[in-house]
C-alpha cells in the first residue's frame, strides 16, 4: 500500500502543522503564497531556536579547537551587534562587507549585521584586488571585516579601500575583532525594527556581462528557503508505504561546513537550516578530504552537502581509509550537476546515507528543485522535483509560453525566496523578472511527475567544481596580454571538476605567449579558479557567426575534436 504523494502530504503538513501553514501576501505588488508563522527576519530566527538547541547549552558551532555553545554564539551576536552600533557607527540600511576564509566570525557577523537591519555584502575570498574593488564600490560597503590574505588585497586600494577591521592572521597594528569585541562583556538583543521585506544581504553571482552580479536577498527571501527546506524534513514519513517499518528517529544532528560560506550552498541550507533543526555546525578549514573523513567521525557529521567533485574525493578517501561513515545520513549535492554515474557510487560507498541532489540559485536563496533516495537512483541524471509548499515552476518557450511536457524550455520560478533585484542593474532585472516569475536562464525538460531535468544553459557560464565563471570575464583579462588578438572562453569536461576552462585564443601576428606566460599574467588579472586549464592556439581568426558575434559552441566543438 502506497503512501501519500508529494502534493498529499504536503497539504496535510500544511494544515495540520502551524510552523508550515501558509497564508498569501502581497510583495512587491506580487501575489505570493508564504509561510504565515515563520520568523520575520533572521535575528527573530536565531532568537527563536534556542529551545532546538538544548534550551541554548548545545555545542554548536566547531572550528577545530574552538566551540561555542548556543548560547554563547547568540551572545557574541549580540556583543558584535552592539560594537557595529555603538563603536563602528553601523545603522539600518548600511552595508557591511565581509572577505574571509570560512571563520567562526562569519557567521556571527553574518547574524550580527543583519541583527540591527544593515546588510551583509559577501566577497569571494577567491577575487583579487581588482574585482574585490569593483564589488565594494558596487555595493557601497561602508566597513570591511577581513581575515590576512583579503586584508592585504583591499588596502592595496589605498584611500580607495573603505573602513576595515581585521582578524584572525590580519596586521595587528589594524583594528582587530577581537579587540572590538572585548570592548563589550554582555549585550542585549538589539531592538532596530526589521521589516520581513527588508534587505538582508548582497551575494554576488557571475553572469554573463563578465563583472559579477549583486544579487540582493531579503529577510523573507531567506526565511522562505530555511522553512522549505525544514518542512522537506518531516515529508518522507507520510509518503512512505504503510507497510514499510517506521524510520528510526534521526538523533542529533551536526552539519560539515565544506564549501564557502559566501556561497548560499553552505549559508542557507547548512548555516540558516542549522538553527531550526537543532543541529551543530562544524566548519572545515579548508577542503582535504581525508580531514573530512576524520572531522566527519570525530564529531558525528550527519549531514554532508558538497559540491560533487568534494562527495567523489570523500567517496574515494572513504575507500582508502576504509571507512563508510556510518553516522553520516545525507550526501547531498549542491552548486553543481552530480555525474549520474556517482550516484549508485556513492550509496555503495555510503549505505546507510540518502544520496540526495537538486537545484537552486543564488537568486532563489538557493531553494529549488530536490531529489533524494530512491528516487535519486532511479533518476540519477534528474535536479528533482519542486520542493512545496511555496514555489510555482513552468517551463517556457522562446515565445514566452508553456512548452509541453518532455519538451526543453527555459526554468522559471515564482516564489518569495526569489531575489528582490540585481543591484544597481534594473535592466538587468527586469530582463530575468516578469510579475513575479524569474527567468533562471538553465534549459530544461518537466515530466509528467515533475521531474525536471536541466539541458543546458542560455548563459555563457562555466560550473567548476561549484564555482560560476562568466565567459566574458575570462575573455576580459585575455584581451588585456599584448599577444592576444581574440579570445573565446568555453567549458571543457572534466571527470572530477564537472567542467573546467578552455580557451581559444588568436594571437596577433608576430606574436607568441606559453600558457605559462598567459596564467601568470591571468594571476594579476582575475581569480584563479577562472584562469584557464586548456589552450588551443591558432593563427587564423576565430569562428564567428552570422552576426559577426564569436562562435563558442563552433570553437568549442573544433578544439574538442582535436584531443
Amino acid at each position: 500500500m502506497s503512501g501519500m504523494t508529494l502534493e498529499q502530504a504536503a497539504a496535510h503538513i500544511t494544515a495540520t502543522d502551524p510552523r508550515f501553514a501558509i497564508e498569501h501576501a502581497t510583495v512587491r505588488g506580487v501575489d505570493y503564497r508564504v509561510f504565515k508563522n515563520a520568523p520575520p527576519h533572521l535575528r527573530a530566527l536565531v532568537q527563536a531556536c534556542g529551545p532546538a538547541h538544548g534550551t541554548g547549552a548545545d555545542e554548536y558551532l566547531v572550528y577545530r579547537d574552538e566551540r561555542w555553545t548556543y548560547d554563547a554564539f547568540c551572545s557574541d551576536i549580540c556583543r558584535m551587534a552592539q560594537v557595529l552600533q555603538t563603536e563602528l557607527g553601523i545603522k539600518k540600511g548600511d552595508r557591511v562587507a565581509l572577505a574571509m576564509r570560512n571563520y567562526p566570525e562569519l557567521p556571527i557577523l553574518m547574524m550580527a549585521i543583519t541583527s540591527i537591519g544593515a546588510v551583509v555584502v559577501f566577497m569571494n575570498a577567491w577575487w583579487t584586488t581588482d574585482e574585490l574593488d569593483y564589488a565594494l564600490k558596487d555595493s557601497g560597503a561602508v566597513l570591511v571585516f577581513a581575515d590576512g590574505p583579503r586584508f592585504e588585497r583591499i588596502t592595496a586600494l589605498g584611500d580607495a579601500a573603505p573602513k576595515m577591521v581585521s582578524l584572525r592572521d590580519a596586521p595587528a597594528d589594524a583594528q582587530r575583532y577581537e579587540d572590538l569585541r572585548a570592548l563589550v562583556g554582555t549585550a542585549d538583543w538589539p531592538s532596530v525594527e526589521i521589516h520581513t521585506d527588508d534587505d538582508m544581504a548582497v551575494m554576488y553571482s557571475s553572469g554573463t556581462t563578465g563583472r559579477p552580479k549583486g544579487v540582493v536577498q531579503t529577510h523573507r527571501g531567506a526565511m522562505s528557503a530555511v522553512f522549505t527546506w525544514l518542512m522537506s524534513l518531516v515529508l518522507p514519513p507520510l509518503m512512505a508505504p504503510a507497510d514499510a517499518p517506521p524510520a528510526p528517529p534521526p538523533g542529533p544532528q551536526a552539519i560539515l561546513i565544506v564549501t564557502p560560506l559566501f556561497h548560499v550552498t553552505a549559508t542557507h541550507p547548512m548555516f540558516l537550516l542549522s538553527l531550526p533543526m537543532g543541529a551543530k555546525l562544524v566548519l572545515l578549514h579548508k577542503w582535504d578530504a581525508e580531514d573530512a573523513v576524520r572531522v566527519i567521525e570525530a564529531e558525528n557529521i550527519t549531514r554532508f552537502l558538497g559540491v560533487p567533485t568534494q562527495s567523489a574525493d570523500l567517496m574515494a578517501a572513504a575507500k582508502r581509509m576504509g571507512t563508510t561513515l556510518p553516522c553520516l545520513q545525507y550526501v547531498g549535492a549542491g552548486g553543481a550537476k552530480r555525474p549520474a554515474a556517482q550516484v549508485a557510487q556513492l550509496g555503495e560507498t555510503f549505505p546507510q546515507a540518502a544520496v540526495a541532489s537538486g537545484w537552486g540559485m543564488t537568486e532563489t536563496n538557493a531553494v529549488g528543485l530536490g531529489i533524494t533516495g530512491p528516487d535519486y537512483a532511479e533518476k540519477p541524471g534528474s535536479a528533482g522535483r519542486l520542493l512545496p509548499p511555496v514555489q510555482d515552476l513552468v517551463i517556457l518557450g522562446e515565445d514566452g509560453q508553456p512548452v509541453p511536457l518532455g519538451e526543453v524550455g527555459e526554468l522559471t520560478v515564482k516564489s518569495p525566496a526569489n531575489m528582490r533585484c540585481y543591484l544597481n542593474k534594473p535592466e538587468a532585472t527586469a530582463e530575468v523578472f516578469q510579475d513575479g516569475w524569474l527567468r533562471t536562464g538553465d534549459m530544461a525538460t518537466l515530466d509528467a511527475d515533475g521531474y525536471v531535468t536541466i539541458v543546458d544553459r542560455k548563459k555563457d557560464i562555466i560550473i567548476r567544481g561549484g564555482e560560476n565563471i562568466a565567459c566574458l570575464d575570462v575573455e576580459g583579462a585575455l584581451h588585456k596580454h599584448p599577444a592576444v588578438h581574440e579570445a573565446c572562453a568555453f567549458s571543457v569536461p572534466d571527470d572530477r571538476l564537472g567542467e573546467i576552462v578552455g580557451a581559444g585564443i588568436a594571437l596577433h601576428a608576430g606574436q607568441t605567449v606559453t600558457p605559462e606566460e598567459l596564467n601568470g599574467f591571468l594571476s594579476e588579472h582575475i581569480a584563479h579558479f577562472k584562469i584557464p586549464d586548456r589552450y588551443w592556439f591558432q593563427s587564423n581568426p576565430l569562428p564567428r557567426g552570422a552576426t559577426d558575434k564569436l562562435d563558442r559552441r563552433a570553437l568549442r566543438s573544433t578544439c574538442l575534436s582535436k584531443e
